[in-house]
């Protein structure tokens, strides 16, 4: 073999990684909305199968015998309060900083956490009472509604962590912000869902 043949030979090997950007602008994004826009689906599905089945009681308790307002008011404050938080940390990723960005995402953590706790006790006293989900028609559409966003909401606290690991280790890099971007999406979504949840299953439920 000639030299020649031998530098033909080295310039064919394949390359097993490309050196330039081959992710595609905002296509993230644009599938990240797509996952939120099936996401909206679920939930309506089970808004819908609440208020069909929210009346039937089964001589049962009624959503005014069980709920205590004041603490899923106070639950509700806490989700709130876990949206502005992270509305901070965006502001400081935008900043550049990334100590206070850890910080504002390590609050809304706690926040999410708190919210997850409080609805754990309700469930838990519930079900102490005798209301689990398979007493009536309404209670299991309302544990199958709280109850799923209450999962969407664990996972969200799970990526947050993840994600403030990420940010620890390799700093606010593009590929962070990207992440962090779609976790503000998620986060805000759940916070408008509950909005929902708040006013149809408990306020209506007590009131109407």
């Amino acid at each position: 073999m000639t030299m020649s043949d031998h530098t033909v030979d080295t310039a064919a090997k394949p390359e097993f990684y490309l050196t330039e950007d081959h992710h595609p602008e905002n296509s993230t994004n644009l599938g990240f909305w797509l996952y939120l826009m099936s996401d909206c689906l679920i939930f309506a599905v089970l808004f819908a199968t609440h208020g069909v089945l929210g009346r039937n009681y089964a001589a049962g308790p009624s959503p005014a015998d069980l709920f205590d307002l004041p603490i899923v008011a106070l639950n509700t404050s806490m989700l709130l309060l876990s949206s502005i938080t992270y509305g901070f940390a965006m502001l400081q990723m935008e900043r550049n900083a990334k100590a206070e960005t850890l910080f504002w995402l390590a609050v809304t953590g706690l926040f999410g956490a708190a919210f997850i706790s409080l609805e754990l006790y309700e469930f838990i006293h519930l079900i102490h009472e005798g209301a689990g989900p398979t007493r009536s028609a309404f209670l299991s559409s309302f544990f199958t509604l709280v109850g799923t966003h209450g999962l969407h909401v664990t996972f969200g606290i799970i990526w947050l962590i993840t994600l403030m690991v990420q940010v620890s280790m390799h700093g606010l890099i593009e590929a962070n912000r990207r992440r962090l971007m779609c976790l503000s999406m998620f986060w805000h979504f759940l916070d408008v869902v509950w909005i929902g949840v708040f006013s149809f299953v408990y306020l209506l439920g007590v009131v109407g």
